[in-house]
């Protein structure tokens, strides 16, 4: 969680099994209300995952001979949550590590940064996974100096924009 408690029961897994779909690096998770608190914004298309929380409350009752007595009554309550992936602004901490800077730099192969610009696909970088996501209509990418080399970071975009062309508002 956004505090640092850890979620538990059927959330645990919930929120794995979403992470895994989802390509979400990141274990940390807040409500939409939390990350405005924190100075985050939750990015614009981005869907929560539902988790639930489990309780009981006693109410008072009165049987037919006039005896109050006491009866608990369970309840679940579901509410969605957000990855951190899916927030920007957020203080530095939530986002975890940052991948450490190469000590030789990658040098950057200019006409492919241009290609890629003028496909006009939106772009993120982050985590460690790359992937296409049609819900938002993004191409997901680790960060550049995250990759061997220049030929391989374009490589890797290149097989994702090719789930990004065969979406199908663009086939």
């Amino acid at each position: 969680r956004h505090n640092g408690l850890p979620y538990s029961g059927m959330n645990v897994l919930l929120l794995w099994s979403e992470a895994i779909a989802r390509g979400f690096a990141s274990p940390m998770w807040m409500t939409f209300k939390q990350a405005l608190e924190l100075g985050g914004a939750v990015r614009k298309g981005e869907t929560g995952s539902m988790v639930v929380f489990a309780s009981r409350f006693t109410k008072t009752e009165t049987d037919s001979a006039g005896e109050e007595f006491d009866r608990e009554i369970p309840f679940l309550k579901a509410y969605s949550v957000f990855n951190v992936a899916q927030i920007d602004s957020l203080p530095d901490h939530y986002y975890g590590q940052k991948a450490e800077p190469v000590r030789d730099p990658i040098v950057r192969i200019e006409h492919a940064d241009r290609f890629f610009a003028n496909t006009g696909a939106m772009i993120r970088h982050g985590g460690d996974r790359a992937y296409f996501s049609p819900a938002t209509d993004h191409i997901q990418m680790p960060p550049f100096q995250t990759f061997r080399d220049a030929a391989a970071y374009v490589a890797t975009l290149s097989h994702e924009a090719t789930h990004w062309t065969s979406a199908p508002h663009r086939v």
